[in-house]
C-alpha cells in the first residue's frame, strides 16, 4: 500500500482533529426522538491538505472526472448546497466532482471534496434530488461522522495481513469473503466504500436531517431527499432481481443503509417538519442529464450479463452463473457464494514466473504464501499459467490461485481468486472462458446514454420501455429510472428518460 493510499485511509476514516469548532446545530429524529446534531463550523487547513492529497487517487479509482457538460452543472448545484452547511461561505472552497463511474454512489471527504457518480445522477429526476444527495454527503462531513467511527474502523482493519482479512471475512454461514471482499478489491475503493456505506443508522438519519435542512435553506423542496431515496430503494430491488446477470457486486449508495423504506418515511417526516414547498427544477435537470453516459464506459470495458468485454484490450471472459461483477478502473471484481476473484494486469517483461510471483505478493502483503509449481496450459490459443497457494486462517484453510495469460511478449493479464481449500474448481469455467475479441466484435460494443424524450400522444410506460437498450427487464428499468409504476399514466409533453445505444 502506497503512502498516498494510507493517507486516504486516514482521511476517510477520521475527520482531522481540530475541525473548526462544534457549534451550529440541527435537529434529527432518531427512533422517534429529537436530538441536537453538533456540526463543525469550518474547514481546517489540515483537512484541506489531506483532502487535496486524497483527491487524485480517489479520482483515479472511480474513473476520473466525467468530461461531459453535466460536470459544470453538478459543480454549481453541489457548491450551492455545500455552503448551506456553514463549513465555509465561499463556494470555491468546495470541489464538487461528477465521477465517470457506473456505480450508484456519492460521498464526501473532509477538506471540501464532494463526489457523485454519473450513474447516480442518471437515476435522479430533478435538481432538488441532486442537491439532496450532495447535501446528505456534506452532512456526514459537517457532523464529523468519520471521526466518530475512527476507533471502530481501526479495530477492524481491512488492509491488513492476508490471514487476518480472510479469517474475518469467512462468516458462520460458510460464505467466503462476503463483506468488502478482503484484499481482492483495490485499497482506495475499499476505503471509499467504508466512507460511504459504513455509517450507523443514527448517523444516516442525522445526515438525512442535515440534507433536508440544507435543501430548505437553499430554496429547494425538502421532500426531494425522500423521493430520491425511494428511487434508490427501487433500484436496489431491481438489482437484486438482476443478480447473477449484470448486477453490481459492490453496494450502491444507500442500498445497504439500514431499512431503505423506513428512511424514505423518515425523510418525509423530516421534510414536513421544516415545511414543504420549494423548487424542484426538473426542466433544468433534464436538460443537463440528457446524453450522459449510462452504465459502463467501453474505454474501461463493459459488463453484459455474465460477460466482461473490453474492446480496446480485445478480450472477453464469462463468470459462473450466480456470480456478480464490478468493473473498476484497474480491475474487475467477481464475487459469489463459492469464492471471490479479481481480473487485472501488471507489469510484464516476458518473465511469467516473475509476473505470477508479483501477483501473489500483491495479495499476501506481509503474509507469507508458498505457491506450488507453476503449471502451463493454453486457453483458446492464449498461453496460460497458473499456481495455487494454501493459507491458514482463523476460520480454516483457503486457496489463493493466480491464473495468468500472456497476450503478447509485453502484456499479460491475470485472475487472482480466493476460495475455500479445495474449492478452486468453481472458477474453472471462468479461467477457460477468456479469449480474444475480433475487430468486428470490438467495434460492435457501444456505450449506452440517457436520452430525454418528450411524451407524445399514445405513448405509454409500455411503449417507451420497449425503446430501452436492454434485452431484459425493459419495463422495470424504465420505471425505476423515471420513478414510475406499471400503472403510471404519462402526459403528452412530459419529459422522461430512456437508455439508448450511442456511437463510440
Amino acid at each position: 500500500m502506497s503512502r498516498k493510499t494510507k493517507a486516504i485511509l486516514t482521511i476517510l476514516l477520521a475527520t482531522a482533529v481540530g475541525a473548526g469548532g462544534v457549534g451550529s446545530g440541527a435537529e434529527a429524529q432518531t427512533r422517534g426522538k429529537v436530538k441536537t446534531i453538533k456540526t463543525a463550523t469550518a474547514i481546517t487547513a489540515n483537512e484541506r491538505k489531506q483532502g487535496s492529497e486524497a483527491h487524485p487517487e480517489l479520482m483515479q479509482e472511480f474513473g476520473g472526472a466525467y468530461a461531459g457538460p453535466q460536470a459544470a452543472y453538478v459543480t454549481r448545484i453541489g457548491q450551492n448546497i455545500a455552503v448551506q452547511s456553514r463549513l465555509s461561505n465561499a463556494r470555491s472552497d468546495f470541489t464538487v466532482t461528477l465521477l465517470n463511474s457506473p456505480v450508484n454512489n456519492a460521498f464526501a471527504i473532509p477538506g471540501g471534496y464532494v463526489y457523485v457518480t454519473r450513474q447516480l445522477m442518471a437515476l435522479m429526476n430533478d435538481e432538488a434530488e441532486l442537491a439532496g444527495v450532495l447535501g446528505h454527503e456534506v452532512g456526514h462531513v459537517a457532523a464529523q461522522h468519520s471521526k466518530k467511527r475512527q476507533s471502530a474502523a481501526t479495530r477492524n482493519q481491512i488492509l491488513g495481513v492476508l490471514g487476518a482479512v480472510l479469517g474475518g471475512a469467512i462468516g458462520d454461514n460458510g460464505g467466503l469473503l462476503g463483506g468488502l471482499g478482503g484484499l481482492l478489491q483495490n485499497n482506495a475503493m475499499q476505503v471509499a466504500q467504508m466512507a460511504t456505506l459504513g455509517f450507523s443508522r443514527g448517523q444516516e438519519l442525522e445526515a438525512d436531517q442535515l440534507g433536508v435542512q440544507y435543501l430548505r435553506s437553499a430554496g429547494y423542496d425538502p421532500m426531494a431527499l425522500s423521493t430520491v431515496l425511494a428511487s434508490l430503494a427501487n433500484q436496489t430491488s431491481l438489482e437484486a432481481r438482476l443478480a447473477g446477470g449484470d448486477a453490481r457486486a459492490l453496494p450502491e449508495w444507500a442500498s445497504t443503509h439500514p431499512d431503505p423504506a423506513s428512511r424514505v418515511r423518515n425523510a418525509e417526516t423530516l421534510a414536513s417538519r421544516v415545511g414543504t414547498g420549494g423548487v424542484r427544477n426538473a426542466d433544468a435537470f433534464f436538460a443537463s442529464v440528457d446524453g450522459v453516459l449510462y452504465g459502463d464506459d467501453p474505454a474501461q470495458g463493459v459488463v453484459e450479463g455474465n460477460e466482461f468485454l473490453h474492446p480496446d484490450l480485445r478480450l472477453k471472459f464469462a463468470v459462473p452463473a450466480g456470480y456478480g461483477m464490478q468493473n473498476g478502473t484497474t480491475a474487475v471484481s467477481v464475487s459469489g457464494n463459492g469464492g471471490q476473484a479479481q481480473f487485472t494486469t501488471g507489469a510484464y517483461s516476458g518473465d511469467m514466473n516473475a509476473y505470477i510471483a508479483a501477483a501473489f505478493k500483491a495479495v499476501a502483503g506481509k503474509a507469507q504464501l508458498s505457491p506450488g509449481s507453476i503449471q502451463r496450459t493454453t486457453v483458446n490459443g492464449i498461453p496460460a499459467y497458473y499456481a495455487t497457494a494454501r493459507a491458514n486462517t482463523q476460520s480454516g484453510q483457503v486457496d489463493v490461485t493466480v491464473f495468468a495469460y500472456e497476450f503478447s511478449k509485453s502484456s499479460a493479464f491475470h485472475f487472482v481468486a480466493l476460495t475455500k481449500a479445495g474449492g478452486g474448481g468453481v472458477f474453472n469455467s471462468m479461467y477457460n472462458s477468456i479469449r480474444r475479441l475480433s475487430g468486428a466484435e470490438a467495434a460492435a460494443i457501444k456505450p449506452r446514454r440517457i436520452d430525454v424524450v418528450t411524451v407524445g400522444r399514445g405513448d405509454t410506460v409500455a411503449t417507451l420501455a420497449r425503446r430501452m437498450a436492454y434485452s431484459n427487464y425493459q419495463a422495470e428499468r424504465f420505471q425505476v429510472l423515471n420513478r414510475l409504476s406499471a400503472t403510471s399514466r404519462l402526459t403528452p409533453g412530459q419529459k422522461v428518460k430512456i437508455v439508448v445505444y450511442a456511437s463510440r
